[in-house]
């Protein structure tokens, strides 16, 4: 037995006659928390930590079922047991498809509670006490991966590989294992970031080229709008695959979920590969075919990313999709925003292809560098995948896709890049007409360590617009971020700790596309 007593909340609206089991079970080393109802039990979670949930599935009001759902959003790790009347195939199965992790049957003893919650809390444990040697194995593997001059195909793996071991990570207090993952991940991004610069050109051309941005349409919304199928298309701005994987298990009640990736082009940032997305064409396409929807400014994306709507209606067109009703557009800023879209998706039975953009994400990655407060709540990158929980589980975007989850639809979620972790300051030399974001820089005659930023000369080799011959590219590698060299300390120290897209690096090329399909 533990040093100290497992903690079980049980919920059961007969509370008061099972309290023999609970005295019961107190002597074999469990702290029984007793409540009569869900609700009750949602709050004491959102106070306490519990190692366990008894949980009756027959109560009044809230039931079983819809009480899990809400245990899920709050604590998905939690081991949660469910007293059943009966061992019904059909409560079963919607019970195990949102995540039990087992059943008691009516009546009960307690001893048989007993085995019950010792099984499931060993299981639980033996799964924390065989994690080193599990990442052990997984370093091994990743390690001789990157001995094997690895290709787009192979970085995806490494790259999902690492992200899984995030979310790992976040469950355990495990320094040690947790500092020897880090330094892993800055390996490889170092060999991704030198594989990118000598590849992407290749890319461009569609020589060995992985999905990109400008496929992501054709590849992934197209076939199922041929198919006659309704889709929501969900782009959920500066989404890293890390913070999707934190979110994900939100979802699963409501879908079956089919995954893939792709590569953001460069830069990775929201004017370039948005606009990429919805087109279906580069920038330099973009800026020589529609020259009125072009407008280069990266410090104002609100603005030059205006036209998606006519630019995704356009790409459509050249696919020979005539879609009726006509394809839909939406973009949300804020809660209003949001409310709107939900009414929208409650109301509007009948669509063809349903496009929504959701900022957040990137205005919470923007805003984090401004404000204190913010920093202090989102310190690190574990932080950040904690804080971006937070907010879905209690969005209104969570209500839309459940919205979307009663329907008969297909549900495509991705993002349009990822961000990184700035942590090391790289000098860059330009003139006063130079682009100021931090991962990447455009303008003329621009000075920069080649060692820690890709340099592109020949922008149209690179499908990117040049207004001038003289307009270079330069992309930060790994984790750096650019500084200019008059008042360099000083910078440096203002934006070292921010998330900061436009670069090469896994975190901002590589994003899941995921395609989900409503449990019914």
């Amino acid at each position: 037995m533990q040093d100290r007593p497992r903690r079980i909340l049980w919920v059961d609206d007969e509370i008061e006659s099972l309290k023999s089991h609970v005295f019961s079970l107190s002597t074999k080393g469990y702290s029984l928390t007793p409540v009569s109802n869900g609700d009750d039990a949602l709050s004491l979670l959102q106070e306490e930590v519990y190692d366990a949930v008894l949980l009756d599935q027959m109560m009044p009001g809230q039931d079983g079922i819809t009480t899990l759902e809400g245990i899920r959003r709050i604590c998905p790790q939690l081991p949660v047991i469910m007293v059943t009347q009966s061992s019904d195939d059909q409560l079963i199965d919607e019970a195990l498809s949102k995540q039990v992790d087992d059943f008691l049957v009516k009546p009960l003893t307690p001893g048989q509670i007993a085995s019950t919650l010792k099984r499931v809390l060993q299981q639980n444990q033996l799964v924390a006490d065989q994690m080193p040697q599990r990442y052990i194995s997984s370093f091994s593997d990743i390690q001789m991966a990157k001995q094997r001059d690895p290709d787009w195909r192979a970085w995806i793996d490494i790259y999902v590989k690492l992200a899984e071991w995030d979310i790992h990570f976040d469950q355990t207090s495990d320094k040690g294992l947790s500092e020897t993952h880090q330094e892993l991940k800055k390996e490889c991004n170092a060999l991704f970031s030198r594989y990118v610069e000598n590849n992407y050109a290749h890319w461009i051309r569609g020589t060995d080229a992985p999905v990109l941005s400008v496929d992501v349409l054709e590849q992934y919304v197209a076939p199922h709008l041929r198919d006659g199928m309704p889709v929501y298309f969900v782009l959920i701005d500066c989404l890293r695959l890390d913070q999707w994987l934190a979110i994900e298990s939100l979802l699963q009640p409501y879908f079956q979920m089919e995954y893939a990736y792709y590569y953001s082009i460069l830069p990775s940032a929201t004017l370039y590969s948005r606009n990429a997305i919805f087109s279906g064409l580069y920038p330099k396409q973009i800026a020589d075919r529609y020259p009125q929807f072009w407008q280069e400014d990266p410090e104002e994306e609100t603005s030059t990313n205006r036209h998606e709507k006519q630019l995704m209606r356009m790409k459509l067109a050249d696919l020979g999709l005539d879609l009726k009703p006509e394809a839909r557009y939406f973009k949300i800023f804020d809660v209003r925003g949001s409310e709107e879209y939900l009414h929208q998706v409650s109301t509007v039975h009948r669509i063809s292809l349903s496009a929504l953009v959701v900022n957040f994400i990137d205005i919470l990655t923007h805003k984090r560098s401004q404000i204190d407060i913010l920093q202090e709540i989102a310190p690190n990158e574990a932080a950040f995948r904690s804080l971006t929980k937070s907010w879905f589980a209690h969005s209104t975007v969570f209500d839309i896709l459940k919205m979307m989850s009663q329907k008969e639809v297909v549900v495509v979620v991705t993002s349009d890049h990822g961000s990184v972790l700035g942590n090391r300051a790289s000098r860059v030399f330009a003139n006063r007409e130079t682009t100021t974001s931090l991962r990447f820089k455009t303008g003329d005659d621009l000075g920069c360590n080649r060692d820690e930023a890709m340099y592109v000369t020949r922008p149209s080799k690179y499908q990117l617009p040049a207004e001038t011959s003289k307009k270079d590219y330069i992309f930060a590698k790994e984790d750096f971020y650019f500084v200019y060299p008059n008042q360099f300390h000083e910078y440096k120290r203002q934006f070292r700790g921010g998330f900061q897209h436009g670069g090469i690096s896994m975190e901002e090329l590589i994003l899941p596309i995921i395609t989900m399909t409503p449990h019914h």
